[in-house]
């Protein structure tokens, strides 16, 4: 009987082991379905304002010219580059062509841009001084730890005659190719994520568009410094792995998101703040 027991016992575990593993078999098989040519197009974004662009698509937009569209929000500038190169998702919207060129370099990844759709003008901002001219000598200035948003932000802060650089100072720029730094700034390297949250421990911070929009700040009129949209490289796009541009689901997307509509949306909820590329 007690042998019988064991018999049963094991049986029974077998069986429920088999059923589990059918059933994540299950899951898997769905999961790869809803990622598939068929299936909804899943593009992952950050939440502002990527995520809020796409879901005026989603919601207006999308079921008219068929496009079934699932928006997956992330707060990093990593995931969204690594999930598409795995399949995780089919698309991402929330980075520039340095960015990306940089990402695919370091990364090995084989990500593709496919449409452009928004500028994020880089600003200056500050809860201590009410301009650049008042940064006070030996201010410390919180940039960007990624390599492609710290040059830019350098790069930003020469344009305005804060700083300069060293000539041929490239899209990789760190404080050592500073050439004259008038005001003796100290730099503080900050994820971008968190360049907002710095800004009551240092005198200033360049923040990208999309994080000072997420922490309430307008760039439009919080800025100290702003970047100009004239002939600027960092406009963000859709982007998708190599090999998959013509996704029709992704031609539908791609075409939404640089239409007419989108472009009333985008001038009249950022107000300057995101300006459109196209």
């Amino acid at each position: 009987m007690r042998n019988t027991a064991k018999i049963t016992t094991a049986v029974l575990a077998a069986g429920a082991l088999t059923l589990g593993l059918s059933a994540c078999g299950s899951d898997k098989d769905s999961s790869s379905s809803s990622s598939g040519k068929s299936g909804p197009l899943v593009v992952a974004a950050s939440p502002v304002p990527h995520a809020e662009i796409l879901n005026f698509v989603k919601k207006n937009l999308a079921k008219k010219a068929g496009l079934d569209l699932e928006v997956k929000e992330f707060q990093d500038y990593i995931v969204p580059n690594t999930a598409t190169e795995d399949g995780s998702v089919d698309a991402n919207y929330f980075q520039n062509q340095p960015y990306l060129d940089d990402f695919n370099k370091k990364r090995g990844t084989h990500i593709v841009p496919v449409v452009t759709v928004h500028l994020e003008p880089l600003g200056l901002y500050s809860h201590k001084v009410k301009s650049s001219d008042a940064l006070k000598s030996g201010a410390t200035v919180a940039v960007p730890n990624d390599a492609v948003n710290e040059a830019r932000a350098l790069k930003l802060l020469a344009s305005k005659g804060i700083i300069t650089l060293k000539d041929g100072t490239g899209t990789e720029a760190t404080p050592q190719d500073i050439a004259k730094n008038p005001k003796n700034l100290k730099f503080k390297e900050v994820e971008a994520a968190l360049t907002p949250r710095a800004l009551d421990d240092v005198d200033a911070a360049v923040i990208n568009g999309n994080y000072a929009i997420s922490a309430g700040l307008k760039p439009a009129k919080d800025a100290l410094v702003l970047e100009s949209a004239k002939n600027n490289p960092y406009g963000n796009f859709l982007a998708v792995k190599k090999g998959n541009e013509n996704d029709p689901r992704v031609k539908k997307l791609a075409k939404l998101l640089t239409s007419p509509e989108v472009k009333k949306f985008i001038e009249d909820k950022y107000a300057g703040s995101v300006i459109p590329s196209f």
